[in-house]
């Protein structure tokens, strides 16, 4: 497969902002595509050479690209980021100058798929001294066997800037309609991608006629992990996980809700815990995916980054473990034992760091409160009913005093429920989390398997998880940080478009205006978002990467938001302000538009009662 006609294909995406119509393209570019070259394809457009979680990098700077662009087309670096500066794109600055190209090309053969990719997969994996200018030369190469439109989507993509605006689940739509498969077979390629989180491998095996049931939980390849959705008080808990219509035997699905797969038959539950669900603590935390493999432990965050180097006592508590093998995850706080303790999250996120790592590992030592497990000594415990995995987990971490179990309780009674759910409260947790006992591990989806109850914020049952999409300058006081404040966004599951939900002034540290004011800075765009829907326009857009978490009075209907939109009014947030900044979260990560509908039903309960 020629390169040119995927930079046809990837054209023709960003031409459309229909979610159909895109997954309708990527169908037929996989079509004409080999099994290996759909793996391929699946990596560019997610913006990597390898999965996500092998933390392979491209490397390749805006300053390098410009040398690469200058040394293929015969202008100077000068004039190449002139024309950027302009253009506000570099891709389209190197697509513009090869057009007119100032020197005749040399001796170039043209670029297929399979070059492109092994080549930004050669340069990521360059390293050390004169590796900045072989991956110029690299980049040069096959700029000089470009097209126009290539040089603009290989220079995109050795940024990180693609932009094309296909995540995930448009890739898996078009996966299916590739062999023009049923619902079944994409509920089988999503649990797939939710058991080994590398989508390439999934298409390559899907696309070959494999069997897509061969995927299992394997220790090495992190697990998406499994959401909980949201109820605003213990007696509506109570009545979904353990209310006679919707309780049955292991395995059986709840009346009134569908699961996507059910867990494999095991042995009867214990008659006194028919009628009850176990009531998790919920620790305000980094959330850790466990892995364990003949002595060799790795370590992934929620975002499925690697990220063993930074929590040494961990690997050494997980190596420890009584077992040759095992998946595992829990939420990690930083803990003072002289005082008996758990720290703030802003202190406990200072462990997630590169570099001082030792100092810092002494400073604030993590305890993990481990909640779930999901394979043990080759099992796989995803489809097992959580009171199976509940109790393999116990028996693996029994004895650790550095990974110890979560705290919970067993119960069917609303009361006891609202007391465990208090007495968190006021040991400063975030609040707690029911699960039902039959279910399975729902990898990478939130369903009613798990419900959270958390202290409340204002009317609102929960803060919201958004995405920044664009910023504000700063004014008076705050006009030295350059910096005045954020509009932010949250996805919605049906569309695949981003809609703004508040516009955000306050809550802002002086350090975390700095922050954001440099972070904003590095990912600023000309152009506003291509999936987002906004009516508010900010001093800047940005590419919606960077996640927030926002607290508000309630949440209200709006005639200046898009979120879930009817006619001209959607949903936003009342006075909204930061809690905290979450680069342990990704994009995917963000409160839905649903979850938002929901949560403003759940507002208008309980201000009713």
């Amino acid at each position: 497969m020629l390169f040119s006609g995927v930079a046809q294909h990837f054209s023709e995406v960003e031409g459309t902002v229909s979610r159909l119509a895109m997954s309708g393209i990527v169908a037929k570019l996989f079509s004409g595509a080999t099994p290996s070259e759909a793996r391929q394809l699946v990596y560019i457009m997610e913006g990597n050479v390898a999965p996500s979680h092998e933390g392979l990098d491209v490397g390749i700077g805006e300053k390098f690209a410009i040398r690469a662009i200058a040394r293929t087309s015969g202008y100077t670096e000068r004039q190449v980021a002139s024309g950027c500066k302009k253009s506000g794109d570099l891709g389209e600055t190197a697509e513009a100058l090869l057009e007119k190209k100032a020197q005749l090309s040399l001796s170039s053969s043209e670029n297929t798929l399979s070059k492109v990719f092994s080549s930004f997969l050669k340069i990521a994996r360059m390293s050390g001294s004169g590796s900045q200018e072989a991956k110029i030369s690299v980049l040069s190469e096959l700029l000089n066997g470009a097209t126009p439109l290539e040089a603009k989507y290989l220079v995109r993509f050795c940024l990180g800037r693609l932009r094309l605006g296909v995540g995930d689940p448009s890739i898996i739509d078009a996966l299916s309609m590739v062999r023009h498969s049923d619902k079944t077979d994409k509920i089988m390629l999503e649990r797939a991608f939710n058991l080994c989180s590398d989508l390439g491998e999934v298409a390559e095996v899907y696309l070959s006629g494999s069997d897509l049931s061969r995927f299992s939980a394997q220790p090495g390849k992190p697990i998406r992990p499994a959401l909980a959705e949201r109820l605003p008080n213990a007696r509506e808990i109570i009545e979904k996980l353990c209310g006679e219509e919707a309780k049955g035997e292991p395995g059986r699905e709840k009346a009134g809700r569908k699961c996507a797969v059910q867990s494999a038959p095991s042995a009867p539950m214990a008659p006194a815990l028919r009628r009850q669900c176990a009531v998790e603590a919920k620790y305000d935390g980094l959330r850790m995916q466990v892995h364990l493999k003949d002595g060799a432990v790795g370590i992934y965050s929620r975002k499925l980054e690697k990220m063993t180097h930074m929590f040494p006592e961990i690997v050494k508590a997980a190596a420890a473990l009584p077992a040759a093998s095992a998946i595992f995850e829990g939420e990690a706080l930083a803990y003072n034992s002289s005082e008996k303790r758990y720290y703030s999250f802003q202190q406990t996120m200072q462990r997630k760091r590169k570099h001082g790592v030792e100092r810092m590992a002494e400073e604030f030592p993590l305890r993990l409160f481990a909640f779930d497990i999901m394979y043990l000594d080759g099992k796989d415990l995803t489809m097992a009913p959580y009171l199976e995995r509940r109790r393999a987990l116990e028996g693996l971490v029994k004895g650790s005093r550095t990974i110890v179990p979560s705290d919970l309780i067993y119960t069917g009674s609303p009361k006891k429920l609202d007391e465990y759910f208090q007495r968190a409260l006021s040991e400063g947790l975030e609040g707690i989390i029911a699960k039902d006992l039959a279910q399975p591990y729902v990898a990478g989806a939130r369903k009613f398997a798990w419900i959270k109850l958390k202290k409340s914020y204002g009317a609102m049952a929960d803060s919201v998880d958004a995405i920044i999409v664009g910023y504000y300058l700063g004014k008076g006081a705050r006009e030295e940080f350059k910096f005045g404040g954020v509009l932010a966004a949250v996805p919605n599951e049906e569309t695949g478009k981003l809609e703004t939900i508040a516009k955000i002034g306050g809550g802002f540290t002086e350090d975390e205006m700095a922050s954001l004011a440099e972070a904003l800075e590095k990912i600023k765009t000309k152009e506003k978002p291509k999936a987002l829907v906004s009516k508010l326009e900010p001093d800047f857009w940005v590419e919606p990467k960077i996640v927030i978490t926002i607290a508000a009075d309630e949440i209200t209907l709006s005639p200046m938001h898009t979120c879930g939109m009817v006619g001209e009014t959607g949903y936003a947030l009342r006075f909204p302000r930061m809690v905290a900044m979450r680069d342990d979260k990704s994009p995917s990560d963000a409160t839905t538009v649903r979850e938002v509908i929901s949560m403003f039903e759940m507002q208008r309960r309980k201000n009713a009662q």
